[in-house]
């Protein structure tokens, strides 16, 4: 191989590798539906168009995701799993790929009580938050879901201001416009929980 071919070859992969694990572009249509799409490192994507009161409800909550997994350091939450090659048709029925794994179905119970803080307007304490925690998990069959551990009121603070951030830029998204974010896994696991 020429030194001009190692060249070109290193900094395909520089780049490639400076690019998220994921692209996540949400466009606001007109007609109040919303597309997701998810761009992947590889190139690889997958979308889906929010149609309906869907596409008032999914993009709040997609961005919410994206707050917890970030902020919180899943790697196998919404947005990781997609990273990993799932398609946004694999997060529901008939479920081609299965049950969710554990930490995908914890992240969603968070973004969950995100949501309903949303909805209610008030916030939780950190005691109400990790109480609600500690119920879902007792109301869930028997070994469903495992035990959580608690959030601090840091971790819960960052959550909600990245959301908070993340939702005023969609807010300011014109009708037509992407609101697009990279994702990047942390490095490092979160602790077992």
């Amino acid at each position: 191989m020429s030194a001009r071919a190692r060249h070109a070859r290193a900094e395909t992969a520089a780049v490639a590798h400076a690019a998220p694990e994921l692209r996540i572009r949400i466009k606001k249509n007109p007609d109040g539906s919303a597309a997701l799409t998810c761009v992947r490192r590889d190139g690889s994507s997958t979308w889906q168009r929010q149609l309906g009161k869907v596409g008032l409800v999914f993009p709040p909550h997609d961005l919410t995701h994206y707050a917890v997994e970030t902020t919180l350091g899943y790697r196998r939450g919404f947005y990781g799993l997609v990273a990993d090659g799932w398609q946004l048709d694999d997060f529901r029925a008939p479920w081609p790929r299965g049950a969710l794994p554990a930490e995908a179905v914890e992240v969603e119970m968070i973004v969950g009580f995100f949501d309903m803080e949303r909805l209610m307007g008030a916030r939780l304490s950190v005691e109400e938050f990790n109480g609600h925690a500690v119920k879902f998990v007792e109301g869930r069959r028997s070994g469903a879901v495992a035990p959580l551990r608690p959030l601090t009121a840091d971790e819960l603070a960052r959550v909600r201001a990245l959301r908070a951030d993340v939702l005023g830029r969609w807010g300011a998204v014109a009708d037509g416009a992407t609101l697009e974010l990279a994702f990047d896994r942390a490095q490092a696991p979160i602790e077992s929980r």
